[in-house]
């Protein structure tokens, strides 16, 4: 039977307090970027990713030719900007209506959800050379955007080359805290009317393989607390955590008790 002796309490909490203290330190793994980051040399890289159109969008379209008068009709004019909403000029432009969607002039109805940039030009530029030979479309997403939020602070990026990576992000967002889980952020994005969720590993090189290595328009990045941020709030997760400090308590009182 254990005989369980008050005789060391000084001792006893010294060793907890130590036990706690290297409980609640961050190891490399946790806090280094991209390890093994040597296993991908020479990797090929994705360079040609391109976000595609999506409902809501708010799109800059420019048409030009050697003879502008010829063009006139086919520039938007403020009686026909559909987007942006008042005195943001950077946002007037053709909204992508619920049926993806954008009302051109002289074309009218023109389908652009799922195009990317480069296709919406190539298929503008295709149905007005039936009217101007030597057009020239050039289109902009003007409302790209990501919100971070979580253990990094809260902000909304502005992306205007409609490129954006998980790394700059989180670098134009401030960089991930001491208290932020590197290994585990949360991306949320709306694909085809659904809500779909992904995570990346920021420690791992394999964050440069990952299919959310992109970001798309109005995706969120949450990067959650760790376990001691959550415990600094005095939370306890879960009844395996509630055993587990039992458990500890218990150990370490008898091996003290037992010196």
């Amino acid at each position: 039977m254990i005989n369980l002796k008050f005789e060391y309490p000084n001792r006893f909490l010294g060793f907890v307090f130590v036990v706690l203290f290297l409980s609640s330190c961050a190891t490399k793994d946790e806090i280094v970027y991209f390890q093994g980051i040597e296993d991908l040399q020479n990797y090929n890289a994705p360079e040609n990713f391109q976000a595609e159109i999506e409902v809501n969008d708010v799109l800059q379209i420019d048409v030009s030719s050697l003879n502008e008068e010829i063009v006139q009709p086919f520039i938007m004019t403020s009686s026909s900007r559909q987007g942006g909403g008042g005195q943001n000029s950077q946002m007037q432009g053709y909204l992508v209506d619920v049926d993806g969607n954008i009302n051109f002039p002289v074309l009218g109805e023109v389908p652009v959800e799922g195009k990317t940039r480069e296709e919406l030009e190539e298929f503008l530029t295709a149905r007005l050379k039936e009217y101007v030979r030597d057009a020239v479309v050039r289109v902009r997403i003007l409302n790209f955007k990501v919100t971070v939020i979580g253990e990094i602070g809260s902000s909304v990026i502005e992306v205007p080359d409609e490129r954006l990576s998980i790394i700059q992000a989180i670098a134009l967002a401030g960089d991930v805290s001491y208290d932020g889980k590197r290994e585990n952020v949360l991306i949320v994005r709306m694909q085809d009317g659904k809500i779909i969720q992904g995570r990346v590993d920021l420690t791992s090189a394999e964050v440069f393989k990952d299919q959310f290595y992109y970001l798309k328009q109005n995706d969120i990045v949450y990067v959650e607390p760790t376990y001691r941020r959550v415990k600094s709030a005095g939370f306890i997760t879960s009844w395996q955590g509630i055993v587990s400090i039992i458990t500890t308590g218990f150990t370490l009182f008898y091996l003290f008790n037992n010196i």
